[in-house]
């Protein structure tokens, strides 16, 4: 059932520790590669650098404001968006966020295995690490607020260890030059960092409703999420430049340092909390639409799921195309969130009931944002691309080496969600 007067127990320090240890992640070590040469195109090290952190800051700014709201609420995530869109209509993007929750899902359970497998030499079978590691993902998933626990008092301080470790190895030595290095990737990589955290959006209040206050909730998802990531993607980079900018050979690279073995499998092993996060809040999500359901039941069917799903995933091909995709959904649905909760209706309280009345209106700024995004970054894939490449045509939009998709996207979002909501205040009761 759901339930908006949740325990709160999460202190800032437990919030801190969670956010942090979602922010370090060994697939943000390939994933850096998205950010150091979006398209193809290889950023000078300060210029990619440089792109984490605004893109870092700007995705985390949004995942505090999402979890605000649900530390003011009470609510889950998705119950949450009951008082924007209305009980049914929230169903739209609770069907998103389930899509993208079982997709981080799988890949995080690939890279756990790929990992087992570079520490291994492939002696242990792949099925063999997907189903432990979607068993582990699913037990954290039924008693998660114990893992939160857990993660502040003993994972965090370890993984630290190892990240200190790599970076004094990695940094030690000289990096390779960029001869072909320019900046026309900027705002790509920009987009690219932003969407890594801005996926968090819609599953931030799913941990922000058991905190002790809203300012420990944002606090700790802004300070712990952003140094999390920036850092891992930096280490990502640097690593991939000493891998003569191969993302095959980072795992390797981390391996070849001394004692680097036992350093990487402690990464490794805590990956299970980034797939326990997802495992979680998809079954949180799929509650929304059906509230009486057993959560923990729930999280089983789900981590099944997951894990029936990593079987057949064997590398990362698409996920720069899967961040963009991710970035065009959410990015523009926190700005309406975010606009319409602290400047519209949502100071004077949703009805986050079943049933909360549709507000379809709503949906048109969210929809708005969405085609901005596709109109100034539209991916990779060809058929996609190219039907938004039309339309851009068609609507004389030629965006530049400085333009950026999330950017744009939030502040028409934001724009149009501020005229809706003014325009339904004039209209007559």
């Amino acid at each position: 059932m759901l339930d908006t007067a949740p325990p709160r127990s999460l202190s800032f320090a437990d919030q801190a520790a969670f956010w942090a240890n979602l922010g370090v992640s060994v697939m943000g070590f390939s994933g850096a590669a998205a950010v150091l040469s979006p398209a193809g195109r290889q950023l000078p090290l300060p210029g990619a650098v440089l792109a984490l952190v605004i893109g870092t800051a700007a995705g985390t700014a949004m995942v505090a404001a999402a979890g605000a709201v649900g530390a003011v609420t009470g609510a889950p995530a998705m119950a949450v968006l009951r008082g924007l869109f209305g009980t049914r209509l929230s169903y739209v993007p609770t069907l998103a966020n389930i899509v993208q929750c079982v997709g981080w899902g799988v890949y995080e359970l690939t890279v756990i295995a790929l990992g087992v497998k570079a520490l291994s030499h492939n002696r242990i079978p792949h099925a063999a690490v997907i189903v432990a590691a979607g068993v582990l993902s699913t037990v954290m998933a039924v008693w998660p607020l114990r893992v939160l626990q857990v993660l502040r008092r003993y994972v965090t301080v370890v993984v630290g260890a190892a990240m200190l470790y790599f970076t004094w190895h990695l940094l030690r030595h000289p990096l390779p030059p960029q001869p072909d290095a320019s900046w026309s990737g900027f705002f790509p990589a920009v987009d690219t960092a932003l969407a890594s955290a801005v996926s968090f959006v819609p599953l931030a209040a799913d941990y922000t409703r058991h905190a002790r206050s809203v300012r420990a909730a944002s606090g700790a998802a802004l300070l712990g999420y952003s140094a999390a990531q920036v850092w891992c993607y930096a280490l990502g980079m640097v690593a991939l430049l000493h891998a003569s900018g191969d993302p095959d050979r980072i795992f390797d690279t981390l391996l070849g340092v001394a004692a680097g073995w036992a350093f990487f499998a402690v990464l490794v092993v805590r990956e299970a909390d980034q797939s326990f996060a997802n495992v979680y809040s998809t079954a949180m999500s799929i509650q929304n639409m059906l509230p009486r359901a057993d959560r923990r039941v729930l999280a089983v069917g789900v981590g099944a799921v997951v894990t029936a799903a990593a079987m057949r995933v064997r590398d990362f091909s698409g996920f720069a195309d899967f961040l963009t995709l991710i970035g065009s959904v959410f990015v523009p649905l926190c700005a309406v969130l975010v606009v319409d909760f602290f400047a519209g209706r949502g100071r004077r309280g949703w009805d986050l009931s079943q049933r909360a009345r549709a507000r379809p209106v709503m949906l048109l700024p969210w929809l708005f944002g969405f085609v901005v995004y596709q109109l100034f970054n539209p991916g990779s894939v060809a058929w996609w691309a190219g039907f938004w490449t039309r339309v851009q045509n068609a609507a004389g939009v030629h965006p530049g080496m400085w333009s950026s998709a999330s950017l744009f996207s939030f502040l028409a979002a934001a724009a149009a969600t501020w005229l809706v909501r003014a325009g339904a205040e004039r209209a007559p009761s």
